[in-house]
């Protein structure tokens, strides 16, 4: 496979939000019928047509990286965990909707990779603030993913939505939300599907672009 086809994605979230179902679903189109935790890391390939319909469409090959643990780990494990954060090209960041420090949590996890040759100072403070510059100059395509839609009542789902909305914006990324045991969150043409391709464009576009620069230098 050549360097410009082998595409990393991170997945990165707590233990329990649904990374390994959401994996399954997106790579195999298919639910995971008997999801387990992750241990270290574990690598699935997604097949993505670059800019389909197009002259210059191209197939390439996702590898998506579900990374295992917990943000709150000791640093042995943060160390361990940070051999997976090598030569990423983008980062699907996943949270539970009906868990609001799943969703909290998102701003230490894409800390700790944009920033693994650092040491961890908790981005997250008391009243749920954060250090935006470190996301300011940050390069790496982002997309936000929320989980377990099927389990807000309705009466909850519009306030879940407008604060999940907010996150997403300060990720300046998109946002899909979904059941990973609804396949149909994602069926063709659908606005999820349209906004999963293009992530996955934005990705693919960020490594021609570097490459480019690469070449000019």
């Amino acid at each position: 496979m050549a360097s410009l086809d082998r595409v990393k994605v991170l997945v990165l979230g707590d233990s329990g939000v649904g990374k390994s179902s959401l994996v399954h679903l997106l790579c195999q189109n298919q639910v995971l019928g008997n999801p387990s935790w992750t241990v270290g890391c574990s690598v699935d390939v997604r097949v993505h047509d670059y800019k389909e319909g197009t002259p210059v469409e191209k197939t390439y090959y996702i590898e998506l990286w579900d990374v295992g643990g917990s943000v709150g780990s000791a640093s042995s494990v943060k160390s361990t965990r940070a051999v997976f954060y090598n030569s990423i090209n983008g980062i699907i960041l996943v949270h539970d909707l009906t868990n609001k420090k799943s969703s909290q949590n998102l701003y230490r996890w894409s800390s700790e990779a944009l920033n693994k040759d650092l040491v961890p100072t908790g981005v997250l403070v008391t009243n749920g603030d954060y250090d935006q510059e470190q996301f300011a100059e940050n390069q790496i395509p982002l997309l936000v993913i929320g989980t377990k839609l099927d389990q807000i009542h309705e009466t909850k789902r519009h306030e879940v939505l407008t604060r999940t909305a907010f996150l997403a914006e300060d990720f300046n990324a998109e946002e899909i939300n979904l059941d990973c045991t609804n396949p149909r969150y994602l069926a063709a043409g659908s606005s999820n599907a349209v906004k999963l391709s293009r992530f996955f464009d934005k990705v693919m576009a960020s490594i021609k672009l570097f490459l480019n620069l690469i070449y000019i230098l």
